[in-house]
């Protein structure tokens, strides 16, 4: 399993993914599930992947190899609707490569992925792109998509993730429910890679990543945890 959110706010984006795999509980590796396609000035497009690893590889691998071949691909659309639709295709391509071959094991095809980010002469646009291809986009009423191990952290994010939000104060609450997703979910772990889009900027200057005892990471989470246990010390007493 995994954990991706990508938030759509009035002063950019917000992309974060965690980078545990398993096949089961005694085989865990790391993947990066953060996919960044950047040509400054022009465009920035991040991908957020969710699923089986091989899927999700393949179809980035696809989008890579048609990106360096005749248009119309990533680099040659005009919209990040358009870039939804290419990947889509390749989602559709590989489900209908494999699909008879993961059948015979008794498995599906399996991968999701979000994608957001910029073209230039368009606003800024996130989507959730579900593995039979069909896709949804954030708007106001719904500034963040997640994939994956989602039930968790969700409810941190209703609580302070709108679209006025800064984008210092959304990253911070993103942070926040990935901790509350590793302390409830095992298949959710770290290296942490986060990265910040400013709107219009048209490239990429906020990312990194969040190793096991990363200093602010711990510091964030310990606050987080004093500061609700002390909330929960004050509410008022329940009386009989």
């Amino acid at each position: 399993m995994t954990y991706c959110v990508g938030v759509k706010l009035e002063q950019g984006l917000i992309f974060a993914s965690d980078s545990r795999t398993h096949a089961g509980v005694d085989n865990f590796a790391t993947f990066c599930k953060m996919t960044v396609f950047e040509r400054a000035g022009d465009r920035v497009l991040v991908l957020l992947s969710s699923g089986g690893l091989a899927a999700t590889q393949a179809v980035i691998s696809v989008l890579r190899q048609r990106a360096a071949a005749a248009p119309p691909h990533l680099w040659s659309v005009a919209s990040l609707f358009d870039v939804a639709n290419l990947v889509s295709d390749a989602m559709r391509d590989i489900e209908r490569r494999d699909t008879p071959f993961l059948e015979s094991g008794g498995l599906k095809f399996n991968a999701s992925f979000i994608l957001g980010g910029q073209i230039a002469g368009e606003a800024m646009r996130l989507f959730r792109l579900y593995a039979e291809g069909n896709f949804i986009e954030a708007g106001t009423d719904t500034p963040f998509l997640q994939t994956g191990e989602a039930k968790y952290g969700k409810p941190i994010l209703d609580l302070a993730v709108t679209s006025s939000a800064t984008l210092e104060d959304a990253t911070k609450c993103v942070l926040v429910s990935f901790d509350s997703t590793m302390l409830s979910n095992l298949s959710v772990g770290m290296p942490i890679d986060l990265l910040c889009y400013a709107r219009d900027s048209l490239q990429v200057t906020m990312k990194r990543r969040f190793d096991t005892g990363d200093a602010y990471f711990q510091a964030l989470t310990k606050q987080w945890l004093d500061g609700t246990r002390r909330v929960f010390r004050e509410l008022p007493a329940l009386e009989w």
